[in-house]
């Protein structure tokens, strides 16, 4: 008797489970490189972007009849699009502008060196030179010291400096000097003119967009971490005792955005009218508030330390708190989350919804939860019920700072009304 074995359906099975893990395979390849573009759109187009422009000055080399205009210095226009290239167009223009402005300074006060210490004999073109490379280097460097000029002006300085050394010591005669200079000036200044172009023309990041964004979102950032702190307090309030854990990463985050806003606001100042962001746009009032948001979350920091302290007072001391601070924390969320809406919409604040009012009936309760409740409680337990509520109260004082600041924005900015 012979037994007949058909192995045709297993290799079917098979060859359907290899496609199966192949598709598989190429459905987790593609949710990679969607979620990827996502998140890294803007970076790779502008990498994308400063491709284009080194392929753009490269021409200056490999076209003999853009070589004769430029010849072997094509290398700073190579040089100008690595360094002022930026990702933001903002940026880009003003480093662009200090850079043609830094080396013609510094080259036209170099080739007045070279000049004048061309017939002074050996010793003295090099104590002419070495006196005027001393003098310009540590004057230049001092100013690069003051934070006003440092902030503002800090890359054309240096590239004056770069300029000034590399002319003045060169030693070469003083009309090679001179069309060293032109020379390397026009090649850097097509490498400005790639630069500028393909930035503002080529799907363009704006240092303006970037900061008004950020500055509402982080209205959302500390709303979050106030609601969060309002849940925690339910129990707090509550029945259970024990150490609660809060994510504070908001409060961190908008502590550490100081620098990132004055670079931003730097940026935004030399961006040409685009959207609704016209010439003269108050970026000064952007870093206000930006100021007064990391002033509140100094606030909502120790906030979060009282409530998540594993050294809780009584139920009958947290019972009377309960409804109060369930109301508070309602209301303090929603109040920044419509400051932030109002300034990423750029609309003034809603008159059925008043948030001055809204912050004083929010303080009024606190105050008279304060004095009726816990002014006859001697108990050292009622220090953590008055820490809470003397910072909330400081949070609200806060807010309506805050909500006097993105009004006067609104008003400067001319915002929408609704």
């Amino acid at each position: 008797m012979s037994t007949t074995i058909d192995i045709s359906k297993e290799i079917e099975d098979s060859h359907n489970h290899e496609k199966q893990k192949t598709l598989f395979f190429v459905s987790n390849v593609w949710y990679f490189i969607v979620k990827y573009h996502e998140q890294h759109e803007k970076k790779i187009i502008h990498s994308i972007k400063v491709g284009i422009s080194l392929i753009l000055v490269s021409l200056l080399y490999l076209l003999d009849p853009l070589f004769k205009h430029v010849g072997e210095n094509v290398i700073w226009a190579i040089m100008t699009v690595v360094l002022i290239h930026d990702f933001f167009a903002g940026a880009t223009l003003s480093k662009g502008l200090f850079r043609i402005v830094g080396t013609t300074v510094g080259g036209g006060l170099g080739c007045l060196v070279a000049i004048l210490a061309e017939d002074s004999g050996k010793i003295g073109y090099a104590a002419i030179v070495g006196t005027s490379v001393f003098v310009s280097g540590a004057v230049a460097t001092y100013c690069r010291t003051i934070p006003r000029i440092k902030r503002k002006y800090d890359y054309g300085i240096m590239i004056f400096i770069l300029t000034f050394n590399l002319v003045a010591v060169s030693g070469s005669r003083a009309d090679k000097i001179l069309e060293l200079a032109r020379q390397r000036l026009v090649a850097i200044g097509m490498g400005v003119a790639v630069c500028i172009i393909t930035n503002l023309l080529v799907y363009p990041m704006w240092a303006g967009d970037e900061l008004h964004n950020l500055t509402s979102s982080r209205f959302n950032k500390l709303a979050s971490c106030v609601e969060g702190s309002y849940t925690h307090t339910k129990k707090f309030v509550g029945e259970k005792k024990g150490h609660l854990s809060i994510n504070i990463s908001g409060c961190k985050s908008v502590l550490n955005s100081k620098s990132s806003d004055e670079s931003l606001a730097n940026f935004a100042r030399w961006e040409p009218w685009h959207g609704k962001f016209g010439f003269s746009y108050p970026w000064e009032k952007y870093l206000q508030i930006g100021e007064l948001l990391r002033e509140l979350a100094s606030i909502i920091l120790p906030l979060h330390a009282c409530i998540a302290s594993p050294l809780q007072p009584s139920t009958t001391l947290r019972q009377p708190t309960k409804e109060t601070c369930k109301h508070i924390g309602l209301s303090l969320g929603l109040t920044m989350r419509e400051l932030g809406e109002n300034i990423l919409k750029m609309r003034r604040g809603q008159e059925k919804v008043p948030t001055v009012p809204r912050l004083q009936s929010i303080k009024l309760e606190l105050t008279i939860l304060s004095t009726s409740e816990l002014q006859a409680i001697e108990n050292v337990e009622a220090l953590a019920i008055a820490n809470i509520l003397f910072l909330l109260m400081e949070i609200v004082e806060k807010l309506k700072v805050l909500a006097k600041e993105v009004e006067e924005l609104g008003e400067i900015a001319g915002f929408e009304s609704k």
